[in-house]
């Protein structure tokens, strides 16, 4: 296999794995956490404050 052939899928494959590691799993993230407490916040709009 040729080292300069390899080269540009190599580097593509790194800014890749940097773009979903640095950027879309903590975006990712944030959103689920978001959203759930979105959910629990429209859910005891309507049902009340958790009684103990």
């Amino acid at each position: 296999m040729d080292a300069e052939a390899s080269q540009p899928g190599k580097r593509r494959e790194l800014t890749l794995f940097l773009f979903i590691t640095v950027v879309l799993f903590p975006l990712l993230s944030v959103m689920i956490v978001g959203g759930y407490g979105f959910a629990v916040w429209i859910w005891q709009m309507f049902n009340g404050p958790p009684t103990a």
